[in-house]
């Protein structure tokens, strides 16, 4: 239970989860659950793995902060590491998703300011999700998180996701669009994988137009779509990325990345994070890239995510309940015909842990270490889960 002291913005907590190693966590009684939602897509390489707590142990014994003011080797290799990766120009670190979007949401400010406009526009999205700071909930396509926080920063422009065609008519309106924000696959949204050239399209669309194409791959990066990012699989780049969550396997960090002339917006002073890029967090980066590449777990998060979904599909084909699975590597979404987060706990209790959003959707989000013999029992547990629900 949550004590007094705390803040109540988590609703109830009925689970206390006091250790974790590889795919499992441990409750206080000692109870063990498959981990299948990775602390929301956090931990990508399981719990408390060893590469990346040997990296933690010694940067511990070393240095853990100095600020910003001063070279921190750990962070630009890191940085070099990343837009090796990435086919980007250079990086700014933070702390969190949230903020590396405002960090992206500042860049395209920045080259509207240069561009004389007095209130630049940025195209967002229905069902987004891009943090709860107050330009990133305003940039959420969600007006559960926007309510009881008025007024809300100017400066957005929403559209259907996976609309062209809305993006385009929006661009004969207005002449202030600087920027398009969106998602490679919507998370919090429901797991909504767009169509193979959306991508491609709103990048030519931004070509043509001038403007920054900003993607948001704080779920969807470092290696869960099968990509180290998801445009990746595109074939396009953008110039601006954002990425955190799996980036720290745990250690807070974020990143946004920029190429090209939104790589040459910020200047010194224009921006700027106490604790972003500090040498523990770097190193945690570094451990879970070197990693990734090292087990070959991105090749395998495409494999098993494809495995994964084809196997959901035929075990609940004629589920009556189930109105769509969909999915990229391992970012899985099951959409249910009404509201299913009683699903939450019924997994729970059977040792799973999952999650349910926008309401209907059961989510998916394991570690990329996941086993042949996990994914398996995740299959079975999950399809028995729906069709009993469905009763």
């Amino acid at each position: 239970m949550a004590t007094p002291t705390l803040m109540d913005t988590y609703g109830e907590r009925t689970l206390t989860l006091t250790r974790g190693e590889g795919n499992y966590v441990w409750d206080h009684q000692g109870r063990r659950y498959l981990d299948a939602i990775s602390g929301i897509a956090v931990c990508g390489l399981g719990h408390c793995h060893p590469k990346v707590t040997e990296a933690l142990q010694d940067q511990s014994n070393i240095l853990l902060h100095v600020s910003n003011l001063y070279n921190i080797p750990a962070q630009q290799q890191l940085a070099d590491r990343l837009a090796f990766v990435s086919g980007m120009d250079n990086v700014f670190f933070s702390n969190s998703g949230a903020e590396a979007n405002e960090a992206a949401i500042k860049l395209a400010r920045k080259l509207g300011s240069e561009r004389g406009l007095a209130t630049p526009q940025i195209v967002v999205m229905d069902g987004a999700f891009h943090g709860r700071t107050l330009a990133t909930l305003t940039a959420t396509g969600n007006e559960k998180v926007q309510r009881g926080f008025a007024p809300l920063p100017e400066g957005f422009l929403r559209v259907p996701f996976n609309d062209v065609a809305a993006i385009e008519q929006l661009a004969a309106e207005h002449h202030s669009i600087v920027a398009i924000l969106v998602e490679p696959v919507q998370g919090e949204g429901g797991i909504r994988v767009p169509d193979a050239d959306y991508l491609p399209k709103l990048r030519a669309l931004c070509d043509r137009q001038n403007w920054l194409l900003i993607l948001d791959e704080i779920q969807t990066g470092n290696g869960r779509s099968g990509k180290m990012f998801t445009y990746q699989h595109t074939g396009i780049v953008p110039d601006v990325l954002t990425t955190a969550k799996g980036l720290g396997n745990g250690v807070p960090i974020g990143a946004c990345l920029a190429r090209g002339k939104a790589a040459r917006l910020f200047t010194t002073g224009s921006h700027g994070s106490t604790f972003g890029g500090n040498p523990l967090a770097c190193r945690a980066g570094l451990a879970v890239l070197e990693t990734l590449e090292r087990e070959w777990l991105i090749e395998r998060a495409e494999k098993l995510g494809e495995h994964l979904l084809q196997a959901l599909r035929l075990r609940l084909t004629e589920c009556p309940v189930v109105v769509e699975i969909r999915g990229l590597g391992l970012m899985i979404g099951i959409e249910i015909n009404r509201p299913c987060g009683e699903l939450v706990e019924k997994a729970r209790a059977q040792g799973l842990l999952i999650n349910v959003t926008a309401g209907n959707v059961l989510r998916l989000l394991p570690p990329l270490t996941l086993t042949d013999s996990e994914c398996h029992q995740l299959i079975d547990a999950i399809s028995t889960l729906i069709q009993q629900f469905a009763r």
